[in-house]
């Protein structure tokens, strides 16, 4: 590989053990993908951050790390958190004591606790063509496909390692050859809603590989990509282009590259596969996090049931006066997928997110209701 002065210096010490064991994450990563080189990155989004995915095995890494006195060497934000330490919800005392030694862990380190999925919400604005190093599947997505940043689907660990070290290995999403559509995708079937968007992007997700290309005849809003994004996202797809939309998809020519079609069946099969359960004890809002149109939709709903509502620390506040209906509940920092819900006492959740389907179901065992918005609060 080749390293620079910078570099040589971490390796033999220098700069401490903390940045030297970052380091070495980072040239076995390269190796494994036979990157030769590293780059510099404009920015870094850091997962591994409720204590519900990374226990008391994280926690200790974590502090190991912060103990070595190295902080990072570029923006960096972090991922939700397992809790809102603001919110009137009865978190778990144990687990929020854990949580909060988590964000301290990370703060001492230098990264900003955002604790959102949708850092470009909150200030983490890469430009088209930067290099960044993010790990949240739904924002990695997002910024490559919507944003025109570059970034690979990074680990906790790999995420954390390029903020420190301020780079990342050249492989993969960074390089413009691997960023071309291998899936053209014709939808016939008429989508309506942001779920539709979610049970197509899920199907996708679940049955193929790559890069695909979609041929929609709904103009999307930004909120529908971001939500098609997640979705696809539930697989191993950490880019999309959309025609006529996103903006590297002119890019491309997609006449010789595999066709598939897809109508009702497979929309109406995805639905069938997100949904256990009709009765349900919440509504969840904001996965990825809601921006500021979805808060907007909540409340123009005037919901007769308890809505939650997950968002940023920045648009929680931004609304926080402005909502007089008490079965809405603003929360920050966290989502229904990494909090501790199942020991919150909430056994079914209606979900307007595949993805936030796909895990509340796989990782917390909860029964789900997954439709649209609209329908699930007119039930």
């Amino acid at each position: 590989m080749e390293l620079g002065k910078h570099e040589r210096d971490i390796l033999k010490g220098r700069k401490g053990e903390g940045m030297k064991k970052a380091l070495e994450i980072l040239i076995i990563l390269a190796e494994i993908h036979n990157a030769k080189r590293l780059i510099p990155i404009t920015s870094a989004q850091i997962s591994g951050v409720s204590y519900k995915t990374i226990g008391d095995a994280g926690l200790e890494f974590l502090k190991d790390m912060a103990e070595a006195e190295i902080k990072v060497n570029t923006p960096s934000t972090l991922n939700p958190a397992g809790v809102d330490f603001t919110s009137e919800l009865k978190f778990p005392e144990d687990f929020v004591e854990k949580q909060r030694e988590i964000i301290d862990t990370y703060t001492k380190m230098g990264v900003l606790p955002s604790c959102t999925c949708t850092p470009y919400y909150a200030g983490n604005m890469p430009r088209m063509g930067d290099h960044i190093a993010w790990a949240e599947s739904s924002a990695v997505i997002y910024a490559n496909s919507v944003l025109g940043a570059m970034t690979n689907r990074e680990s906790a660990l790999s995420a954390l390692s390029a903020a420190l070290v301020g780079k990342v290995p050249d492989y993969g999403l960074h390089m413009k050859e691997n960023r071309a559509p291998t899936l053209l995708v014709e939808v016939e079937y008429p989508i309506i809603s942001e779920a539709d968007y979610a049970a197509l992007g899920y199907h996708i997700g679940q049955n193929y590989e790559g890069i695909p290309y979609f041929r929609i005849r709904k103009k999307p809003r930004s909120e529908d990509l971001k939500t098609l994004g997640a979705a696809l996202a539930t697989g191993q797809v950490s880019m999309f282009h959309y025609h006529n939309i996103t903006p590297e998809a002119s890019y491309y020519h997609i006449d010789k590259i595999e066709k598939v079609e897809l109508g009702q069946k497979e929309v109406s099969e995805a639905y069938e596969k997100l949904n256990s359960t009709e009765d349900v004890d919440i509504i969840a809002v904001g996965c990825p996090h809601a921006g500021i149109s979805e808060i907007l939709d909540v409340i123009k709903a005037d919901p007769k049931r308890e809505v939650w509502v997950f968002t940023s620390k920045n648009l929680k506040e931004l609304f926080r006066d402005r909502i007089d209906n008490e079965n809405i509940k603003l929360i920050a920092d966290t989502c229904m997928v990494v909090s501790p819900l199942e020991k919150m006492g909430i056994k079914s959740i209606g979900v307007n997110s595949a993805k936030a389907a796909f895990y509340s179901m796989n990782l917390s065992n909860l029964k789900v209701k997954f439709d649209s918005l609209e329908n699930l609060l007119r039930d």
